[in-house]
């Protein structure tokens, strides 16, 4: 009942983008000054197409990481005291940061000035998002104090905390101790013991996920074994324990299809101390079969666990030892999927934040591994908030552990929106299969089999007309050419994909050792595709060829270094050196990165 409420509140939107122009500014001016809008902030800022990789968005609509009452709020202008409190609250905690860190009367009385009237400032209208403000404000101690991280020392106590609570004995022998259930009530089957020995596991550990007194007072240093039996008695309730668990493979439903068991899974994590408890379920998953991704915050927010700690704190650099860290902010898909193929089963990366959970500041490493994994369990009220008390949904289903009123196991889950498409690494090897399957077979009866590389994308909008005039141009060939195979790309074309999956599929075929001669589309080819349309040759297209193309310059170096293993094979089109122009693909588009700014898409 709860959570149909939730959902019939967050689906009541009040601001519809279009019907009102003073309103459409407030919005647009609401995005610009919480730093949020990619065109004003390019470098900092998810672009439309990086953020599709993780929500899904109508026509026209914004994705904005805060709650749905607090953008109500600040939309109508019509909650004054909920948003003054939340700004309160900010103010009180950066205060009191500044009495804890700062003993110089002289520079605590300035530094107060100074957030003071800085808070004044941006709150004075009522357009700042709380956290961005909170961000803004910390920013100004850290740079004014010089202090890296004011909370290191805690953060190490907490860790060191749980650490001992569960190297401890007590401990040791409460989460290996049998059940008596297990042994008045024994499964039938040897599935169905492991299933139950792995459903107590769980819940024991996900029991002490929640129990903040691990990590926040020295209360577990005097913990009993019967002291741990009554935390692993906590409920686990919410509309994600089942989901959840099936999701993990540890729970069967009739009505859930078991699929294949091992999954990607992206774990934010939150706290630290807590983190010691997530590594411990985390190993235990890897024991499964998962492999994990853990999200840390970039840089210090408070206790929050980030990836500085992960290198310099003790006890979680020794928890993290053998696991694969991604420095890169931003690495292609198939060196991601590499990493993710590998028998690293346990990797950690920075969300590139300093925030509760703020999507449109995520790196781009974070957003195709958001995209790439099965699923996200994330930590915290912080981050439910983020997720779960607003309409957007995401593409991927995201689960959500976090601390209950009366002290229970809350599992929240929002499945990802039902029109998401996902190409697997295996859905596309299976395509580039069947293609090299057809190669294989013209080879064996004598057929030229030309691979044929042009522009589809890299005019940004075109790409509709772009596939037009290369499957009029390769039905021309085929026309004028006997006993030839041509590979005609803009057909595999399908909706969802990106240039990462396609670029992905077309390696695998390319390299495959069947092509015979690879042509690049040049600047006649068009020309000849527009004269067999009877049309002039738009001012857009007008000199083009495969050198304007990001990804035909990247097909141009494997094409080469194809051509090392398979000297016969021919590249026909452009010269080489022209193909140096195009670098690297914007994410989530489908031509050069450099053209967003040229061409104002």
């Amino acid at each position: 009942m709860e959570n149909k409420m939730e959902s019939s509140e967050n689906a009541q939107i009040t601001y519809r983008p279009g019907e009102d122009p003073e309103k459409d500014a407030w919005y647009t001016a609401f995005f610009i000054e919480n730093h949020m809008d990619h065109f004003a902030y390019p470098d900092q800022v998810a672009s439309p197409e990086q953020l599709t990789f993780m929500v899904h968005t109508d026509d026209d609509e914004r994705y904005y990481p805060c709650s749905e009452k607090m953008f109500e709020a600040i939309m109508n202008k019509n909650n004054s005291s909920f948003i003054q409190q939340k700004y309160k609250e900010v103010f009180q905690r950066i205060m009191g940061l500044i009495d804890n860190q700062i003993e110089d009367e002289r520079d605590k009385s300035f530094l107060k000035a100074l957030i003071k009237i800085k808070f004044l400032h941006e709150t004075h209208d009522e357009m700042m998002i709380p956290s961005r403000l909170e961000k803004r404000l910390l920013k100004i101690f850290l740079n004014r104090t010089l202090i890296d991280d004011p909370f290191l020392c805690e953060k190490a106590i907490r860790n060191n905390r749980v650490n001992k609570a569960i190297c401890s004995e007590a401990f040791k022998k409460a989460i290996n101790q049998v059940d008596n259930t297990a042994i008045l009530e024994p499964p039938a089957t040897l599935a169905g013991i492991k299933e139950f020995i792995e459903h107590v596991e769980i819940k024991r550990l996900l029991s002490l996920s929640v129990e903040n007194s691990l990590w926040e007072s020295d209360e577990s240093k005097a913990y009993k074994e019967d002291d741990f039996h009554k935390l692993f008695d906590r409920q686990m309730i919410g509309n994600g324990v089942k989901p959840l668990l099936n999701f993990l493979g540890i729970e069967s439903k009739e009505i859930y299809l078991k699929e294949e068991q091992t999954k990607k899974i992206l774990w934010l994590a939150d706290e630290s101390g807590e983190i010691i408890v997530d590594l411990a379920i985390i190993k235990y998953l890897v024991k499964l079969g998962h492999k994990i991704i853990i999200a840390f915050k970039e840089g210090p927010l408070y206790t929050k666990v980030d990836f500085l700690d992960v290198h310099a704190d003790e006890i979680l650099s020794k928890e993290l030892e053998g696991a694969f860290f991604i420095e890169e902010k931003n690495l292609g898909k198939n060196e991601l999927v590499r990493i993710l193929r590998s028998d690293n089963n346990i990797i950690a990366i920075s969300d590139g934040t300093r925030e509760n959970l703020n999507l449109l500041l995520t790196s781009k490493v974070f957003s195709r591994i958001f995209r790439e994994v099965d699923g996200i369990i994330s930590r915290g009220h912080d981050q439910k908030r983020r997720i779960f008390e607003n309409h957007f949904q995401f593409t991927r289903d995201i689960f959500n552990i976090s601390r209950g009123e009366d002290g229970s196991i809350q599992i929240s889950c929002k499945p990802k929106h039902p029109s998401v498409i996902k190409f697997s690494h295996s859905d596309l090897e299976k395509k580039a299969k069947i293609i090299i399957d057809q190669m294989e077979e013209a080879k064996k009866n004598g057929m030229t089999v030309i691979f044929y590389s042009g522009i589809i994308a890299s005019i940004p909008g075109k790409i509709k007309i772009a596939k037009k005039i290369m499957s009029v141009f390769i039905d021309f060939l085929k026309g004028q050419f006997a006993m030839t195979f041509i590979i005609n790309p803009s057909e595999y074309f399908e909706t969802g994909m990106d240039a990462d999956d396609l670029m992905y599929m077309w390696e695998i075929v390319q390299r495959s050792g069947y092509i015979d001669i690879w042509r690049f589309q040049s600047y006649d080819d068009i020309v000849k595709a527009f004269q067999a349309m009877d049309k002039k040759v738009p001012p857009e297209w007008v000199g083009k060829d495969a050198t304007y193309s990001t990804g035909c310059t990247k097909e141009m170096r494997i094409a080469l270094d194809v051509q090392k293993k398979h000297p016969e094979m021919q590249i026909i089109g452009p010269s080489v050196e022209k193909f140096m122009r195009r670098n690297e693909y914007g994410i989530g588009k489908m031509y050069d990165q450099r053209l967003s700014e040229l061409c104002q898409i």
